[in-house]
């Protein structure tokens, strides 16, 4: 069985989608995407220097559009099976909404245009800040969060979790953190996915009747506890409320062990998330999907894992 996940904010680096404009038609595809986004992404994707692609409102389209095209030149003349599920972390579930065929690319890049200025706006209203606690108890962790007054917005792993709230509690979180953790300040805008992110919400709430989603294609597993998305009207709800409430890919992956994925492809710009799967789900095979030469590595996965019944099943 076959999963394929989309990373989130913070996966961006300067030039990433450079290699792929090697390929035909990934120009085209780019500009294109470019108008709905709202911002240039082959500027953006090729020229940008980091702290210009670390804006919310230019790093979050240009991850969705990353998977949309590296996703597309998988597939591109190729017969290929699809794939069993699909996940993204944080901004990563509108990427993966897109190939699971609940948005289509063009919606899914209007999306990310209003959720990214959206969350941009609610970070500047106030200095808000976020912080991975590595290591610890899960019990120990979660009580230092809460004795700060933080959010955990990121259940990432059994081993990191990601504290937000104001700069004064993450500065305090990493002077008196949970025994036997590590607690590491990230350079991000503001408290993501946590109630400081009310207003992105209301914003989004009010824009989701534009779209027109349709039920996925597959599986589509939710930030939110791990739920398995059947409905368009459901992703909605759930994206909606995902900017203010943590994002669960622990759940996530406890749901790929639970349906006995064998093989798991990250999109562009990978890493991330294959790096937590190596931890968590010891012995599945994995790919990154990061730039061409790595599309027959990708195939091949694709062609021995997807459809195929879970690990200790069939014959």
């Amino acid at each position: 069985m076959l999963a394929i996940v989309c990373p989130g904010q913070g996966a961006q680096k300067p030039g990433f989608l450079t290699p792929w404009r090697e390929l035909p038609g990934v120009d085209e595809l780019l500009g294109s995407l470019s108008e709905p986004a709202g911002i240039d992404l082959l500027r953006h994707g090729t020229e940008s220097d980091a702290d210009t692609i670390r804006d919310t409102a230019v790093a979050q389209p240009l991850l969705v559009a990353a998977g949309i095209v590296a996703a597309s030149q998988l597939r591109a003349g190729e017969e290929l099976p699809a794939a069993d599920v699909l996940a993204g972390h944080s901004v990563g579930e509108l990427t993966a909404a897109a190939l699971a065929g609940v948005l289509s690319d063009e919606d899914a890049m209007r999306l990310v245009a209003v959720r990214s200025r959206a969350m941009a706006t609610a970070a500047a209203a106030e200095p808000t800040s976020m912080a991975a606690v590595v290591g610890g108890t899960r019990e120990d962790v979660l009580a230092a969060i809460e004795r700060h007054g933080l959010h955990p917005a990121n259940i990432n792993s059994a081993a990191q979790v990601v504290a937000a709230g104001s700069a004064e509690q993450i500065a305090a979180l990493a002077e008196d953190g949970p025994a036997k953790a590590r607690v590491i300040p990230l350079q991000v805008a503001g408290a993501f996915h946590t109630p400081y992110m009310a207003a992105a919400r209301e914003e989004l709430a009010a824009f989701a009747p534009s779209l027109s989603p349709a039920d996925p294609s597959v599986p589509l597993v939710s930030n939110a506890g791990g739920e398995v998305v059947t409905s368009g009207a459901r992703y909605l709800d759930l994206i909606v409320t995902q900017v203010a409430s943590p994002v669960d890919w622990q759940a996530c992956m406890a749901d790929f062990r639970e349906r006995g994925v064998t093989g798991l492809i990250e999109v562009a710009p990978a890493g991330t998330l294959t790096g937590l799967a190596k931890r968590e789900l010891k012995g599945i095979a994995l790919a990154n999907l990061n730039a061409p030469e790595d599309l027959e590595a990708a195939r091949a996965l694709v062609r021995e894992h997807a459809g195929a019944a879970p690990a200790g099943e069939g014959a």
